[in-house]
């Protein structure tokens, strides 16, 4: 059974205390699908990543997480700001489908990640999951092709500038974040 990955974040112990907000939008600059975001008041600790000998922190009191839930799609991105409003890093999950359950987003993982860093770095990661996944049996070779499939197009569209989800984020997170404050 593949992992559900919600939006919101319910049951994350690392988040003390947040806030989050969700929107739907049709064909919004190419965009169809659920945002939500989550904005982390008090974590326990920060959390921090080492990306080829870089530390990246992702999470700490004041970060926010904006989460892309294409329809129809086999990915979801997740745009992780400072508490300045400043973009700390993109993460591309492929997955096998994006849906709803009481209304919250979520995404199937299907194990396989893109990382984008700021500075243009593009770092693909877990493909030992996915081997592990396969001979444990978790999915099935259908599955396991589709996952190896999707991470080469988005890559391919990262790398050549094409993947316009990431222009779009900074948008709907002002747009979230405008939306916090009236809730």
């Amino acid at each position: 059974m593949l992992e559900k990955k919600f939006g919101d974040r319910d049951g994350w112990e690392r988040i003390q205390r947040k806030e989050t907000a969700k929107m739907v939008k049709e064909d919004d600059h190419g965009f169809s699908g659920h945002v939500t975001l989550l904005q982390a008041l008090q974590v326990t600790e920060p959390l921090v990543f080492t990306y080829r000998g870089k530390d990246v922190k992702v999470l700490d009191d004041g970060y926010v997480w904006v989460q892309h839930f294409p329809d129809d799609k086999r990915f979801s991105l997740t745009t992780m700001f400072d508490d300045q409003g400043e973009v700390v890093q993109w993460y591309v999950d492929v997955c096998r489908q994006n849906a709803t359950e009481n209304g919250r987003p979520y995404m199937e993982d299907l194990f396989l990640d893109i990382i984008i860093l700021p500075d243009g770095e593009v770092i693909q990661a877990d493909t030992k999951d996915l081997e592990e996944a396969l001979e444990k049996g978790v999915i099935g070779e259908d599955l396991y092709s589709t996952a190896w499939k999707e991470l080469d197009r988005l890559y391919a569209a990262v790398e050549n500038g094409e993947f316009e989800l990431l222009k779009v984020a900074k948008a709907h997170y002002q747009e979230l974040m405008e939306k916090l404050k009236t809730q």
